[in-house]
């Protein structure tokens, strides 16, 4: 089960290693082949969260919200939208989560 302390910090969706629904992401720093823009989001230690998208005209959209950590589920709860993952691995420079679908 992953601690909440792994979670904190700011990661980027390495799209080129996801299979099978699941989506890898890495550090910011990780030196990632060419991309036209990443998402990916920064957890912070008081609950805070920001989501970071490309827009349209390649300038990053932001919105911001916040985060929990229940077992092994991660929420995003952010203005408007809700995501929630399955975390089923996490180390210092990998993080890869499974999309949970609402029932």
């Amino acid at each position: 089960m992953a601690e909440a302390s792994q979670l904190i910090g700011s990661w980027l969706h390495s799209h080129e290693e996801d299979a099978e629904g699941v989506q890898v992401f890495r550090p910011v720093g990780f030196p990632f082949p060419p991309s036209r823009g990443r998402d990916g989001f920064t957890l912070d230690a008081d609950g805070s969260a920001t989501l970071g998208t490309p827009g349209p005209d390649d300038r990053g959209l932001n919105m911001d919200g916040s985060w929990q950590l229940d077992g092994s589920t991660l929420s995003l709860l952010l203005t408007g939208r809700q995501a929630s993952y399955r975390v089923l691995s996490v180390d210092g420079s990998t993080l890869s989560l499974r999309p949970q679908t609402d029932r």
